[in-house]
Protein backbone atom coordinates (compact mmCIF):
# COMPACT_ATOMS: atom_id res chain seq x y z
CA UNK A 1 0.00 0.00 0.00
CA UNK A 2 1.16 3.56 -0.64
CA UNK A 3 1.17 6.44 1.84
CA UNK A 4 1.81 10.00 1.02
CA UNK A 5 2.63 10.34 4.80
CA UNK A 6 6.77 11.71 3.95
CA UNK A 7 4.38 14.22 1.39
CA UNK A 8 2.86 16.18 4.65
CA UNK A 9 6.16 16.31 6.57
CA UNK A 10 8.15 17.46 3.18
CA UNK A 11 5.51 19.82 2.89
CA UNK A 12 6.45 21.30 6.16
CA UNK A 13 10.29 21.20 5.75
CA UNK A 14 9.10 23.34 2.17
CA UNK A 15 7.25 26.48 3.75
CA UNK A 16 4.57 25.30 1.49
CA UNK A 17 0.85 24.38 2.63
CA UNK A 18 -2.23 23.24 0.83
CA UNK A 19 -3.71 26.36 -0.04
CA UNK A 20 -0.30 27.60 -1.40
CA UNK A 21 -0.50 24.13 -3.85
CA UNK A 22 -3.90 24.93 -4.91
CA UNK A 23 -3.40 28.51 -5.17
CA UNK A 24 -0.07 29.21 -6.61
CA UNK A 25 0.64 25.98 -8.24
CA UNK A 26 -2.55 24.97 -9.82
CA UNK A 27 -2.85 21.45 -7.73
CA UNK A 28 -6.15 20.41 -7.55
CA UNK A 29 -8.28 20.10 -4.43
CA UNK A 30 -9.11 16.51 -5.18
CA UNK A 31 -5.07 15.57 -5.48
CA UNK A 32 -4.91 17.22 -2.06
CA UNK A 33 -7.94 15.32 -0.43
CA UNK A 34 -6.72 11.99 -2.41
CA UNK A 35 -3.03 12.51 -1.14
CA UNK A 36 -4.89 12.36 2.77
CA UNK A 37 -6.87 9.83 1.86
CA UNK A 38 -3.72 7.69 0.41
CA UNK A 39 -5.58 6.96 -2.88
CA UNK A 40 -3.32 6.51 -6.12
CA UNK A 41 -2.03 9.43 -8.06
CA UNK A 42 -0.71 9.53 -11.31
CA UNK A 43 3.09 9.51 -11.25
CA UNK A 44 2.66 12.86 -13.49
CA UNK A 45 0.94 14.27 -10.19
CA UNK A 46 4.05 13.06 -8.19
CA UNK A 47 6.77 14.23 -10.67
CA UNK A 48 4.91 17.81 -10.30
CA UNK A 49 5.05 17.49 -6.43
CA UNK A 50 8.67 16.35 -6.55
CA UNK A 51 8.93 19.36 -9.07
CA UNK A 52 7.38 21.97 -6.63
CA UNK A 53 8.51 20.61 -3.65
CA UNK A 54 12.22 19.86 -4.97
CA UNK A 55 12.20 16.61 -3.80
CA UNK A 56 12.79 13.38 -4.41
CA UNK A 57 10.36 10.52 -4.48
CA UNK A 58 10.42 9.10 -1.96
CA UNK A 59 9.95 12.73 0.29
CA UNK A 60 6.17 12.01 -1.16
CA UNK A 61 5.33 8.08 -0.88
CA UNK A 62 6.14 4.96 1.19
CA UNK A 63 5.44 1.67 0.41
CA UNK A 64 4.13 -0.34 3.26
CA UNK A 65 3.21 -3.87 3.30
CA UNK A 66 -0.49 -4.48 4.04
CA UNK A 67 -3.23 -7.10 3.93
CA UNK A 68 -4.98 -5.03 1.93
CA UNK A 69 -2.86 -5.42 -1.10
CA UNK A 70 -4.02 -7.22 -4.19
CA UNK A 71 -3.11 -11.08 -4.23
CA UNK A 72 -0.55 -11.27 -7.03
Amino acid sequence: MIQYTPFWETMKKAGKSTYTLINHHNVSSSTIDRLRKNQPLTTTTINDLCRILNCNVEDIALYVTSDQDQFL
